[in-house]
């Protein structure tokens, strides 16, 4: 098991926050996020770790981590970042946001998965909106599912009346199996070659974000699988989202 951390974005919604730093190093407690994230990995003996810089990646220094530099930061989307790192999407892999921080509970239940494709999905999502007045839920990335089937990914979503459908938050992992590695590149090389003009809800393949490829996957009819977790995780993109992490997270050390 290998792990991907996608740390290129600027993190503009932060703000004088993330001025003079990476998103992914801002102090949560006295250790940054992407530290949070490498000592919890590590405590579950994944080792082998790649983050994918862009912004200001010249702040990035932690020890044993192999860097791979996005030049395209500022022109692309989360699935150009990982997409960077192809080559070492050939194992059982995790990719991460780097600007997610979650507790051990969590991954433990990520790794747990045996699907091919699994995407970390809280059922219980809503109600942490009511906490971040500058992040309006319509842009969360939600999940609609049927009868443990993924039917649709996208911040679009919109809710139906049926009564065996929910509707969750993509956390930002995803868990990948050889054959799911092998199934996301085959899939971004296709669309490589051929794919112009709009890409699901991204203007270009260039600017799509992972949602993107996980619906052009379910739309050939390859099946995704919700893995539903339970535990302590925050999203980081505003002020107060990062007060809010830091008060969730404050009693919780990873070593």
């Amino acid at each position: 098991m290998r792990a991907i951390i996608l740390a290129a974005g600027s993190g503009l919604r932060l703000g004088q926050h993330t001025k003079d730093i990476p998103k992914a190093l801002l102090d949560l407690n006295g250790k940054s996020i992407l530290e949070r994230q490498i000592s919890l990995l590590r405590q579950h003996g994944i080792n082998e770790i790649f983050v994918v810089t862009g912004y200001q990646r010249e702040k990035h220094t932690l020890k044993d981590i192999e860097y791979i530099f996005n030049p395209k930061y500022s022109e692309t989307e989360q699935l150009a970042s990982m997409m960077v790192a192809r080559t070492k999407i050939s194992d059982d892999v995790l990719v991460i946001f780097g600007d997610i921080v979650f507790d051990e509970q969590i991954l433990q239940q990520v790794l747990a998965s045996n699907d091919d494709i699994g995407i970390a999905i809280d059922l219980d999502w809503e109600k942490s909106y009511n906490e971040r007045p500058d992040n309006p839920k319509s842009l969360a990335d939600k999940v609609l599912i049927d009868r443990k089937k993924i039917l649709q990914i996208s911040a679009k979503v919109k809710p139906l009346d049926i009564k065996n459908q929910q509707i969750g938050e993509f956390l930002g992992i995803i868990k990948l199996s050889i054959n799911g590695s092998k199934i996301i590149i085959k899939k971004y090389e296709e669309l490589e070659r051929s794919h112009e003009g709009k890409f699901h809800d991204a203007s270009s393949l260039e600017r799509a974000k992972l949602v993107d490829i996980l619906q052009e996957l379910i739309d050939s009819k390859i099946d995704i699988f919700p893995i539903a977790i339970s535990g302590k995780w925050c999203e980081i993109d505003t002020p107060k989202d990062l007060e809010r992490a830091r008060k969730i997270f404050q009693n919780i050390d990873v070593g």
